[in-house]
């Protein structure tokens, strides 16, 4: 039985708007194949879970058949990233016992990582997987304050220390797994491309992207 709404964190991907941040590495196009395959793979691990209910949170309407259907889909809705977790998150917590908030661009997070946040929350409100640039990549709750995400600074160094430091103050207990990163720009995904040619992560839609792109010959 789904104990977790697994919210997935995506915008639907397009050239020019996806990812931007990888274009110079790959062009706009490029970018949007990557976003495009960053969440098929992340939408395989999420689905083999038996204890989740998987959900794509969208910043808009979603194209058809880029996932594998049935896809359960909510929009975001508007506001900074704080108010569109809240709204994803309280939402989430009133159809399951707990939530998590996944990020679209973390292709090949291990299993692993995602069991470890969910036994976690048998002794935690608060659950974050820290990724390597301040932020956090995953975070799992069991209970939300209505405005808990309200200025808090995001996509900076900061952001995991100031929204555990908000969620504390708040009287929720917090625990972490280990970390992980956002393939953001291109120093991210030449990372990635080490680890998918070590074997260290699997994440087949976005090694053969990288192959179409030509970007497995480097």
């Amino acid at each position: 039985m789904s104990d977790v709404a697994l919210c997935v964190f995506a915008k639907p991907p397009r050239a020019g708007a996806t990812k931007t941040r990888l274009a110079p590495a790959v062009s706009d196009e490029g970018a949007a194949s990557l976003a495009r395959a960053f969440i098929t793979d992340t939408w395989a691990t999420v689905t083999r879970l038996p204890w989740a209910r998987p959900v794509l949170a969208s910043t808009g309407p979603w194209p058809e058949g880029l996932l594998p259907a049935p896809v359960e889909v909510w929009q975001q809705g508007e506001g900074d990233l704080g108010a569109r977790m809240e709204h994803i998150l309280l939402r989430g917590l009133e159809v399951c016992p707990a939530v998590m908030a996944l990020g679209a661009d973390i292709p090949g997070l291990p299993v692993a990582h995602l069991e470890a946040a969910h036994a976690a929350l048998a002794h935690a409100d608060a659950v974050f997987g820290p990724s390597d640039d301040g932020g956090f990549y995953l975070l799992a709750l069991r209970r939300l304050p209505a405005g808990a995400f309200a200025n808090l600074p995001w996509s900076q160094p900061e952001t995991l220390t100031r929204t555990e430091e908000r969620l504390s103050s708040l009287g929720l207990t917090v625990a972490h797994v280990a970390p992980f990163f956002d393939v953001d720009v291109p120093a991210d995904l030449e990372r990635l491309e080490r680890e998918l040619k070590a074997g260290t992560l699997h994440a087949p839609a976005t090694a053969a992207t990288l192959t179409t792109l030509g970007r497995s010959k480097r």
